[in-house]
């Protein structure tokens, strides 16, 4: 028999409203209270990339990131370019919530403001891209891509991340020698490329990643640049050009951009906030591991699966592109406040950093010949 008193339907109501009382004091202290369940918050996506391209990975790669991070409260399904809408119109799906976010590089909204392709397309005044995204985050970058955004009425929140190997000079018929052969060749590339290319002659087309190897096999366009190694072999590129010129300053600094539409991104709790901010920094060293890894891997098959032949760009080629470049500054700046702006604060930044950079790094090329460059020891 139990010795403990027996609880009457009265008292059970008094402890009942106890408890509530007790439960809203809590609750007014900032005790977590037990809330319902719910699902977990989902957001469609689209990168700029081709299903089978390696940025296309990346994407990938940084939704899972923060899916898991978020132990599935966040769930971003990322679909490749053209699902939703062409990779040129990312930033207004975005912008208007067609898309909840995006995974591109700024240079493919060139056509909206010029002065987004300094995020990438130009010489970047000596920089890297990883100094680009130092610039961009201790720098002053961030705030005036804040405003640039603002002022063509873009409502996205943007992350630029991973920063890119210097890329090439592109894929051609024979190897480029000297300044003049870009004149009158039929040739591809974005950003203020588009008129460094145009300034040596070249008649220039942009078109997305997934529509350039087509349009070289039509005879469209005599030559074409894109990104990498590995993005260059899965798109076919070896497929209709054996030459390549590697070193170029067309894009020696570029990077690529993470964009979530800015209504949306509001209404997401802080600590959710928190870890795709850290998700992104987190991606952008992973994405740069990992594109050692497997550019250098591709670099080798190309030259020896698919007997590409790769050249080292000419100096006269190079020293005419930063030529070519301060002219194309002058104009936009001229043009565009906020390219001077920026151009500005970028080659202030470059002043120190690269100087810093250059003084202090030893070059890798004389360690790289001792151990790799030398004549192999004969048998005896």
């Amino acid at each position: 028999m139990s010795t403990e008193p027996a609880v009457t339907e009265p008292s059970r109501r008094k402890f009942l409203r106890g408890a509530a009382v007790a439960a809203t004091g809590a609750a007014a202290l900032g005790f977590p209270a037990i809330a319902r369940a719910q699902g977990p918050i989902t957001m469609r996506w689209q990168s700029t990339w081709p299903q089978k391209d390696i940025f296309h990975e990346y994407a990938l790669d940084f939704a899972k990131k923060v899916n898991d991070m978020t132990g599935g409260d966040l769930k971003i399904d990322v679909l490749p370019a053209g699902a939703v809408v062409p990779a040129f119109g990312l930033l207004d799906a975005v912008s208007k919530g067609t898309l909840d976010g995006g995974h591109g590089v700024l240079v493919y909204h060139y056509g909206k403001q010029t002065a987004l392709a300094l995020w990438g397309s130009s010489p970047a005044y000596g920089m890297d891209a990883n100094m680009l995204l130092a610039w961009h985050k201790y720098g002053g970058g961030k705030q005036l891509l804040n405003k640039l955004y603002a002022s063509i009425g873009a409502n996205v929140v943007s992350f630029p991340y991973g920063p890119m190997a210097t890329q090439p000079l592109g894929w051609y018929k024979k190897p480029i020698t000297k300044p003049d052969d870009f004149k009158g060749l039929k040739f591809r590339t974005v950003g203020i490329s588009i008129d460094l290319f145009q300034g040596m002659g070249a008649a220039v087309n942009a078109l997305p990643g997934a529509e350039i190897v087509p349009a070289m096999d039509r005879g469209l366009l005599d030559a074409a640049e894109f990104n990498n190694a590995t993005s260059d072999r899965i798109l076919g590129f070896a497929d209709v050009s054996k030459v390549c010129m590697l070193q170029s300053y067309h894009q020696n600094a570029e990077q690529f951009e993470i964009t979530f539409n800015k209504t949306r991104f509001d209404t997401l709790p802080d600590k959710m906030k928190a870890i795709i901010e850290n998700a992104v920094e987190a991606a952008s060293a992973d994405l740069s591991w990992k594109a050692i890894d497997r550019y250098s891997k591709d670099y080798i098959e190309l030259q020896t699966k698919d007997k590409v032949r790769f050249y080292k760009t000419p100096d006269s080629v190079l020293q005419k592109q930063l030529e070519v470049f301060d002219q194309v500054e002058v104009k936009k700046s001229a043009e565009n406040a906020m390219f001077k702006e920026i151009a500005e604060s970028q080659k202030a930044f470059a002043a120190r950093a690269v100087k810093w950079d250059l003084d202090t790094n030893v070059s890798r090329r004389m360690a790289y010949n001792h151990y790799f460059g030398r004549p192999a020891a004969k048998k005896s």
